[in-house]
């Protein structure tokens, strides 16, 4: 069975989108690498791949997954639900069509 689209592809279409249209967003790495006998931690444990402010302030937070069998953890479906709590827009993408559509519904 083929998975599809992989994740980081989906993910630079994505951005790549959204500067093209004039969306202030970036990149948001978050995760953990051992330097030496030590791990060190960087970004928030479960935000999203890409965070960014709409043109009318509201906060965008996109989880971008690969097009077939993308899970979400339960860090990032809290991360998620605690963006759209709190006014924000958050979308899962598996392709820039699918982001298209759903910022375009939740604007």
């Amino acid at each position: 069975m083929t998975k599809g689209v992989k994740e980081d592809v989906v993910l630079r279409s994505c951005l790549e989108w959204l500067r093209l249209n004039g969306i202030y967003s970036w990149r948001n790495n978050s995760g953990a690498v051992k330097v030496g006998r030590r791990f060190i931690r960087f970004g928030f444990p479960g935000s999203s791949d890409i965070i960014g402010i709409l043109p009318d302030g509201r906060f965008l937070a996109v989880e971008c997954k690969r097009e077939k069998g993308g899970v979400l953890s339960d860090l990032q479906k809290d991360f998620l639900s605690n963006i759209e709590k709190n006014g924000g827009i958050a979308i899962v993408a598996r392709s820039v069509d699918e982001l298209k559509e759903k910022l375009s519904e939740k604007r």
